[in-house]
């Protein structure tokens, strides 16, 4: 049942009144003589409870759909997308801070780079205008940022490249600065219900070692709020047909002006249902089916949920377009390091439950949260030939691909920052050692550790270079229906070497990567017979024809990529 069953509050004395009575007993009061000091009276009754805030009024009005319409290709979102951190991606006023001009100056380099579109981590108004998920206003820009008109003008610019922008939807909690959540602290406020409070503070709850149900900073009784994430993120109460609403208005506010979808942020937190079932209810899939069919409603959209509990759940029901691998990514890494147990793990990938078309799937390497793994270059301390499999594993394989900005070309982490920090640090565009290119005054937050080797600009002048090899397997992918949305078939693994088909129609595309140190071989054998196949990777070669029996035997080099196309 909802956490927000009213309650009459218990009025109590907070330690600020009262110290505050104490000092006002301690300077005196009325009576006597000029000058003299006399006693006050004895306090012979509670003072008044705290009031709490005058209710606070913020954009509430309904949206109507006006589908702006889409100039995308269809299938954008498979081709692959580019997730940005905007605030460390490209500063253009000096004063430190990425902004959404700074990023408009680099959509020449995204498009080069070959994504179909990009992921903005929340670049709406938030609490703390670093992290982002406390969010304070849905319908307006972090003024660190810009404002509504950059991102018009970010849309304009970003479709006339052919790009699509998706942009983070914080569903599950807002900021405790929103105004809603300061009004909801009345217990007779309008936006009580708006979410989840209990009074007697609840017990017997632990979510990731902490109690989820805290206490607002003006206490009004016993009364606490739910908020797993933090002290300032309270969670919706989203069996509210009025948050809903207001939840799918704050959507078509940004679809009307463009926006090609959403990430969701923590969709298997959404509903709860009591101390031991507070994590992936059934009743999240109910929530997010309503939020995709008004996506659905919209041309050429697109949407994914980070469900790291049960990802599949979400793509194979259908309640989300797509849903983050979780644990892939992890196997994929592996897999780049050689582990060979890691390598059948990832030939078996998808798993079960989405046949043979597991597009809905979107895979990662690496992002902006620490509890999914370091820096992709911090993870394989800095090998380039492991950091290519990696890539070639993750962008020929099943799924929209996710690339974290700076993966492209090797980007460390800060070497002296820790937790997500160290992740979201300024892009690598120089080798400047102040500023690496991405500002002209003094960067927000520490660089790259290895800013000075892994930049935008040594990457570009080097042919055979890592942004090079993303440059390429991302053009292949766009080049293949097969490879954007294909089934996965025939896998495999002989020695180091992994082997797979990707089949759309009559494009049939073969990849084998070898994952070993070591020069290796793999035989591909149910091909048509006496069957002719263009070699797509590495270019230049001659095309190479199958045997009488369907089979053709192909010797691979160490961290080699080979992939043939009829």
């Amino acid at each position: 049942m909802p956490f927000s069953a009213p309650f009459k509050p218990r009025r109590a004395i907070t330690p600020f009144l009262l110290s505050t009575c104490l000092a006002l007993a301690a300077c005196g009061g009325s009576g006597g003589s000029a000058g003299a000091q006399t006693n006050p009276p004895p306090i012979t009754s509670q003072p008044p409870a705290p009031v709490a805030p005058a209710q606070v009024t913020f954009d509430a009005t309904t949206i109507a759909k006006s589908d702006p319409g889409s100039t995308l290709k269809p299938n954008w979102a498979q081709r692959g997308m580019l997730q940005i951190y905007v605030r460390g991606y490209q500063d253009s006023n000096g004063d430190g801070i990425g902004d959404l001009k700074g990023l408009i100056s680099r959509l020449d380099y995204i498009k080069a780079l070959g994504v179909g579109g990009i992921w903005l981590m929340p670049v709406n108004a938030s609490e703390d205008r670093d992290h982002g998920y406390a969010v304070k206003d849905y319908r307006g820009i972090e003024t660190d940022y810009g404002s509504l008109a950059d991102m018009d003008e970010l849309l304009a610019q970003a479709h006339a490249r052919g790009l699509g922008v998706i942009i983070d939807y914080v569903i599950n909690h807002s900021a405790t600065a929103h105004p809603a959540f300061q009004n909801s602290i009345d217990p007779a406020s309008p936006n009580r219900d708006w979410y989840l409070w209990q009074n007697p503070k609840p017990t017997g709850w632990s979510i990731y070692g902490g109690d989820p149900w805290r206490r607002a900073s003006l206490q009004i009784g016993d009364q606490a709020f739910f908020g797993p994430f933090s002290t300032q993120m309270p969670d919706f109460n989203l069996r509210s047909r009025t948050v809903m609403n207001w939840h799918l208005s704050n959507m078509r506010f940004w679809l009307n002006r463009g926006v090609d979808g959403f990430r969701f942020d923590a969709v298997g937190h959404l509903i709860e249902n009591g101390p031991a079932a507070w994590d992936n209810q059934t009743e999240n899939h109910a929530v997010m089916a309503e939020v995709r069919a008004l996506t659905d409603s919209y041309a050429n959209r697109y949407i994914v949920c980070e469900g790291p509990g049960a990802p599949l759940a979400f793509a194979a029901a259908n309640s989300c377009a797509s849903a983050f691998a979780f644990a892939h990514n992890g196997q994929l890494i592996l897999a780049a390091k050689g582990d060979a147990s890691a390598l059948a793990r990832v030939a078996q990938y998808p798993v079960p439950g989405l046949g043979k078309s597991p597009d809905r799937m979107a895979t990662f390497l690496s992002n902006h949260d620490a509890f999914a793994g370091q820096r992709l270059s911090d993870q394989l301390g800095g090998n380039l030939a492991q950091n290519r499999i990696a890539a070639a594993l993750m962008l020929l394989q099943p799924g929209v691909p996710f690339i974290y900005y700076g993966e492209e070309i090797g980007m460390n982490g800060a070497a002296n920052l820790g937790g997500d920090f160290k992740l979201r640090t300024p892009m690598s565009w120089t080798a400047d050692p102040n500023r690496a290119g991405f500002t002209t005054g003094a960067p927000f937050r520490a660089l790259s550790a290895n800013a000075a080797t892994q930049n935008v600009a040594a990457q570009s002048a080097d042919p055979s270079g890592l942004l090079a090899h993303y440059q390429g397997l991302l053009a292949l992918r766009a080049s293949r229906p097969s490879l954007t949305s294909g089934s996965y078939e025939s896998p495999g693994v002989t020695g180091a070497v992994l082997s797979f088909k990707r089949v759309a129609g009559a494009d049939t595309t073969w990849i084998a990567i070898n994952t070993g140190q070591s020069a290796d071989a793999t035989s591909l054998n149910d091909l048509p017979p006496n069957s002719t196949w263009q070699v797509l990777w590495p270019k230049g070669q001659a095309s190479v024809k199958a045997d009488e029996k369907g089979r053709l035997l192909s010797g691979i080099a160490p961290g080699g990529v080979w992939v043939i196309g009829n």
